[in-house]
C-alpha cells in the first residue's frame, strides 16, 4: 500500500517540471491525481514542452489513476470550478498541491503592472482560493494536507551596502513566494485546532532544471546555479503531505533539508541545509 492510497490530490502546474514529478510520484504511491495547469496538449505553450495530456497519459501508462483539467488559476473562477471537477471526479479533496508559478525577470522600474499583478494572481492569491475552496473539504473532516511550493527567492538580500549591484529582475517573484510562506504559517496556526489539517511550505535546495526556470535563465542573463533533480523536490512534498500534522505543520522547509530530517535522503546541501534560508522557514 502506497503512503497516499485512498487519497485524492489537485496538483497545480502539473504540465511540467516539478508539478509533473509531483503528479507521478503521487500517483505512484495510491493517489488519485487532479493535474491542472493552462497547458492541456503538446504544442498549447507557445515556448515550453510538456502538458496536462503528456503527464497524464505517462502515470496512466504505470497504472496510475489521473485526469487533466485545463485551469487558469490566475482567475477566482477558474479556481473555484477546478475543485469543484476534482470533487466531482474522485470525491472530497485530501491534498491540494500549490505549485503552478508565474515570473518575469524584469527590473522593477520597467516591469509592466499587469505583469505583475497576473503574477501575484497565480503566486498569492490563487493559494488563498484553493485553500479555501478545498477547506471544505478538510474542515468538517479534521483531515487534509495543503503545500505550498516556495523557492529560495524568498530570502531577501538583506540591508545595504551592496556589493552584488547586478539586477535579474527577481524583485516581484521573491515578494510573492515572501507572501506565500507568509500565508502558509498563517493558515497553519487556523488550522492547527482540527488536529488532522497541514499546511507547509516547501522550496527547492536548489534550483531545478525546469523547462521554464531555464528559459527564464536564458533571457535574464542570469548565472545557473547548482542544480537539483525534480524528484527530491516530490518527494519532499510527499513527505510533507504524508506525515502526521502535529509534526509538520507549519512547516517552511527546503527540500534536502526536510528529506534528510526525516531519513529519506543521507546526504543534502544547498538552502536550509548550507545557508539558513528564509526567516519563515527558521520559525
Amino acid at each position: 500500500m502506497g503512503k497516499l492510497t485512498g487519497k485524492t490530490a489537485i496538483v497545480t502546474g502539473a504540465s511540467r517540471g516539478i508539478g509533473e514529478a509531483i503528479a507521478a510520484l503521487f500517483a505512484a504511491e495510491g493517489a488519485k491525481v487532479v493535474c491542472a495547469a493552462r497547458t492541456l496538449n503538446e504544442g498549447d505553450h507557445r515556448v515550453l514542452e510538456g502538458s496536462l495530456a503528456r503527464t497524464v497519459e505517462a502515470i496512466r501508462a504505470k497504472g496510475g489513476v489521473a485526469t487533466a483539467v485545463r485551469a487558469d488559476v490566475s482567475r477566482e473562477e477558474d479556481c473555484i470550478a477546478l475543485v469543484e471537477e476534482a470533487r466531482q471526479t474522485f470525491g472530497p479533496i485530501d491534498i491540494l498541491v500549490n505549485n503552478a508559478g508565474l515570473t518575469y525577470y524584469l527590473p522593477t522600474e520597467t516591469f509592466p503592472t499587469n505583469r505583475w499583478v497576473r503574477s501575484f494572481a497565480v503566486n498569492v492569491h490563487a493559494p488563498f482560493i484553493l485553500s479555501k475552496e478545498v477547506l471544505k473539504d478538510m474542515i468538517p473532516r479534521r483531515s487534509g494536507a495543503i503545500v505550498n511550493i516556495s523557492s529560495a527567492g524568498a530570502i531577501g538580500p538583506g540591508r545595504g551596502p551592496y556589493q552584488d549591484q547586478s539586477v535579474h529582475g527577481r524583485v516581484m517573484y521573491g515578494a510573492t513566494k515572501a507572501a506565500l510562506e507568509r500565508f502558509t504559517q498563517g493558515l497553519a496556526q487556523e488550522m492547527a485546532h482540527y488536529e488532522g489539517i497541514s499546511v507547509t511550505a516547501v522550496a527547492p535546495s536548489k534550483v531545478v532544471a525546469t523547462p521554464g526556470s531555464l528559459h527564464h535563465s536564458r533571457i535574464s542573463g542570469a548565472p545557473r546555479p547548482p542544480s537539483e533533480p525534480a524528484t527530491l523536490m516530490a518527494r519532499a512534498v510527499l513527505l510533507l503531505a504524508s506525515e502526521p500534522p502535529a509534526k509538520i505543520n507549519g512547516r517552511v522547509t527546503y527540500s534536502q533539508q526536510i528529506l534528510k530530517e526525516y531519513g529519506w535522503i543521507e546526504e543534502a546541501s544547498g538552502h536550509g541545509v548550507d545557508s539558513p534560508g528564509s526567516g519563515y522557514s527558521q520559525i
